[in-house]
């Protein structure tokens, strides 16, 4: 099997896709409602999703300034297409021509894949407020 296709645009997002996955599989943010995912891929930063065959297999979303700040988002790939680069090619694709973005993420998994990329553990300047869900 070749590399997935990556595509930028956000009118190519399978928004079915996306809310499926955050709605029942995604551990960090089921409590969304359709219209909540709705509002964030409207005003996303950035969006990428992972093609095959052209069915999404993966997606990520960004909040960022364009300048300073980035904050990367609901990184996910369906478990029919791990183990073939997709997680990595969405993570490039969301990090490309950025160096002066400081990036942030909340994650409990693949961490590595993310050290990969230069995410580290926040260092003493960091803070974070919590939301109540």
């Amino acid at each position: 099997m070749s590399g997935p296709e990556i595509d930028t645009d956000p009118a190519r997002v399978d928004r079915d896709v996306v809310w499926e996955y955050l709605s029942t599989r995604a551990y960090w943010g089921r409590w969304r409602t359709r219209a909540d995912v709705e509002t964030q891929l409207d005003s996303a930063w950035r969006v990428a999703g992972a093609y095959r065959d052209g069915a999404m297999v993966g997606f990520a979303r960004a909040v960022s300034d364009g300048v300073s700040f980035g904050y990367l988002a609901d990184v996910f790939v369906l478990d029919d297409a791990r183990g073939a680069g997709v997680g990595k090619a969405l993570v490039e694709a969301m990090l490309a021509g950025t160096d002066r973005i400081r990036w942030v993420l909340f994650t409990d998994d693949a961490h590595g894949l993310y050290a990969r990329y230069g995410f580290v553990p926040p260092d003493a300047t960091a803070l974070v407020r919590p939301g109540r869900v």
